[in-house]
């Protein structure tokens, strides 16, 4: 199937062309030992804007954010407000303000929700850590009622929430989540995407979201990429593939 003209066709402005630079991804490539996943992908992410992947299971969506993270043998460039990011490990990535949210949430599940937060604070030398973990608490207000509570013991929509909390406290440059909607009910999934959304409105966090809820997240995000087989298989704004029948029903599922 050919790619619907109005997802793709069209073309920004001078000004535009150069907020999309913040991350610029070109000729991504992914293996894992000898299995190539990503075949050469180009993307954009604008500062301060919500990107979305979307695509089937095996699409390569997850390494993507791997990649990103040199976390996979990665080969093409990525750079992050000009920097370049391939070639430098992952813990040097984090330094250069990239947080990442994975699939399945990661939270040190026998420490304290507040002891998480702390965590995600670690690269951090300034004062005001503990003024962050107090807006976070405000933004998910359960985490507050449970910062001394185990991680572990939290349900799922609450160790997501803390998942992204941890992450955040970095003050990321970019914020990259992984399925967040995975494993919780719709109303959390709801809650959860309204947080986001209000994070980066009130925040300015620029984030890249891996989502199978195709309709929810291209409700919060600004521009949308669909991934097939390791490639990009159509780029637009989430407005313009979200209205498009053909679109929805040839690669989104709804």
């Amino acid at each position: 199937m050919s790619p619907p003209s109005a997802a793709t066709t069209s073309t920004p402005t001078a000004r535009e062309h150069a907020a999309c630079e913040y991350l610029q991804v070109r000729g991504l490539k992914a293996a894992y030992g000898n299995f190539e996943v990503l075949h050469g992908i180009d993307f954009t992410v604008a500062k301060g804007q919500i990107a979305v992947i979307l695509g089937a299971n095996g699409a390569g969506k997850t390494t993507t954010l791997r990649a990103l993270t040199g976390m996979v043998v990665t080969r093409g460039s990525v750079k992050l407000a000009g920097e370049e990011l391939v070639g430098k490990s992952t813990a040097d990535i984090v330094r250069c303000g990239v947080a990442h949210v994975p699939q399945g949430r990661g939270t040190f599940g026998d420490m304290s929700v507040e002891e998480n937060l702390l965590a995600g604070a670690f690269a951090r030398k300034d004062a005001e850590v503990r003024a962050d973990i107090a807006k976070w608490y405000q933004t998910f207000g359960v985490l507050g009622e449970r910062r001394n509570q185990l991680a572990g013991s939290l349900s799922g929509g609450e160790q997501q929430m803390l998942a992204i909390a941890r992450a955040l406290m970095l003050r990321p440059a970019l914020l990259l989540l992984d399925e967040p909607s995975l494993g919780l009910a719709p109303m959390v999934t709801r809650l959860l995407f309204e947080q986001l959304a209000a994070v980066n409105a009130t925040a300015g966090t620029t984030m890249l979201v891996v989502e199978q809820n195709a309709s929810l997240a291209l409700d919060v995000a600004s521009q949308a990429y669909v991934l097939e087989a390791g490639e990009v298989a159509l780029a637009g704004s989430a407005d313009e593939l979200g209205a498009d029948e053909g679109v929805r029903r040839a690669y989104l599922g709804y």
